[in-house]
């Protein structure tokens, strides 16, 4: 079964760091482009990076520089690495994969990161 597990989430203190993790069973990274993607209660899901199957990132304007995004295609792993964590990034973080041949995605079941101040 195709499906995405994640790992990481947690509680941190402001200023702290953590790292998600996300697993893909039955898949080949290298035929996805993947994203990590975050929701807060009464907000609309919000787009934190992306990356191609080319390599090429993308972040949102307010992770950029403390975030990043990366995977290890042998692993069929994506990772987040979140630095200097503050109180506007507490959320759900999903991870996404989307096949690039077909379109099929798939998604993470959304870890939990608070930050405590």
């Amino acid at each position: 079964q195709v499906q995405l597990v994640e790992s990481g989430g947690g509680l941190v203190q402001a200023g702290g760091s953590l790292r998600l993790s996300c697993v893909g069973s039955q898949m080949n990274f290298n035929l996805y482009s993947i994203a990590w993607y975050r929701r807060t209660p009464g907000k609309e899901r919000e787009l934190v990076a992306s990356l191609s199957r080319s390599g090429s990132a993308v972040y949102a304007n307010s992770v950029k520089g403390r975030f990043t995004i990366s995977k290890d295609s042998a692993k069929n792993t994506m990772y987040l690495q979140m630095e200097s964590l503050n109180p506007a990034d507490p959320a759900d973080y999903y991870c996404h994969a989307v096949h690039a041949a077909s379109g099929f995605d798939h998604w993470g079941q959304g870890p939990q990161v608070t930050v405590h101040s």
